[in-house]
């Protein structure tokens, strides 16, 4: 994979939080989520992240996630979450990244949520690409179905429609499944400081999906190339409750999936 800034060899990848978030920043719980993955060059990717990262990659390769979930009931601190502006369906585009300390993260280069008040905090509070738009999450039986169409800022009619339908749990999830799922926190840049911010939650449970439908044109709205063919990887998880803490003292610190 390429060097970090400073030749730091990553740290491993663990299905559990190697760190802990016993003074959380942000509490949030992640339901009912849609992982899908396609393979991507890292140098597509490379020009995307933010200074002081590089594409994170497996066996030469990096990846681009399409994430669709439910937002539940963000809170501060250790307050209660807010059950209405805290809950909301979500869908971003995600890239994965490992810093000059060796630590593996994700950067977001989209955030649809259908909440407006959220998103124009999130965007004017902590330069997140948070973007407003129409989104429904149903469920019938084994199939989740996700939908969006983007408000604003646009660009307008940037969409997504993914429908999966549930399968089995996964006892063991592969190297390449914890590479895409376990991360344990985002890089991101405010006021033009790169920033880090951790995050825990307990194991994920994966189950496998079958992806039933998949009309989206998100990814290409995020800058990148237009998925060649299907995701190499989809994935779906009933959801964990999520903790971000303090950003860590030496050079870093932000929050979401």
């Amino acid at each position: 994979m390429p060097k970090t800034p400073h030749d730091r060899d990553p740290e491993p990848v663990t299905a559990d939080p190697p760190h802990a978030a016993d003074r959380p920043l942000l509490t949030q719980s992640w339901l009912d989520l849609a992982f899908l993955h396609w393979a991507a060059d890292p140098a597509d990717v490379a020009p995307l992240l933010p200074a002081g990262t590089v594409p994170d990659t497996r066996d030469g390769v990096t990846y681009v996630g399409l994430v669709a979930f439910r937002m539940h009931r963000v809170g501060w601190f250790r307050l209660p979450g807010v059950p209405y502006l805290g809950s909301f369906p979500e869908t971003n585009v995600r890239l994965y990244s490992v810093d000059a300390h060796g630590r593996r993260g994700v950067v977001f280069r989209s955030l649809d949520a259908s909440r407006l008040i959220p998103v124009v905090v999130a965007r004017a509070g902590f330069r997140l690409p948070y973007v407003w738009s129409r989104m429904a999450v149903r469920r019938a039986g084994d199939t989740v179905t996700y939908t969006s169409a983007r408000r604003w800022p646009g660009p307008r009619g940037a969409h997504s429609r993914i429908s999966v339908r549930v399968g089995e749990p996964i006892g063991e999830p592969s190297a390449l499944e914890h590479f895409l799922t376990a991360r344990w926190g985002m890089h991101s840049t405010f006021f033009g400081r790169p920033l880090y911010l951790p995050n825990t939650h307990p194991r994920w449970p994966l189950h496998r999906a079958e992806l039933l439908d998949c009309d989206e044109d998100l990814v290409t709205a995020a800058g990148l190339p237009a998925p060649a063919g299907p995701p190499v990887s989809v994935l779906y998880s009933p959801g964990v409750p999520v903790r971000f803490g303090p950003p860590p003292r030496r050079p870093g610190g932000i929050p979401t999936p």
